[in-house]
């Protein structure tokens, strides 16, 4: 079996989707309006836990939203606590880019 995480933004369910092997493995919950996503729950399948699918949702989602120019607001604690690792994506994060126009 693939531990190839392929992850999609899936628009009509509002939330970024995992898949392994063509198997949803997880997906990442979000609210968009104007040029701010906030990311409001991250679930990853059991079956799947400790193969990087939480980090690639993360990971793919942030890298959408710094291509689309979106402020991100972590309000998940999975976002919140994988961006506290990750100082390379802060500016994407809606506080930061606040205090930077200041």
């Amino acid at each position: 079996m693939s531990d190839t995480v392929d992850v999609v933004d899936n628009p009509a369910e509002s939330r970024y989707e995992a898949r392994i092997g063509g198997e949803l493995a997880g997906f990442a919950q979000y609210i968009r309006g104007g040029d701010i996503i906030a990311f409001v729950h991250t679930e990853v399948d059991e079956r799947f836990e400790g193969r990087g699918v939480g980090s690639a949702l993360v990971r793919a989602s942030l890298d959408q939203a710094r291509q689309d120019a979106l402020g991100v607001l972590p309000t998940c604690p999975f976002y919140g606590g994988w961006l506290a690792r990750h100082p390379e994506y802060q500016d994407v994060v809606y506080e930061s880019r606040s205090r930077v126009a200041d």
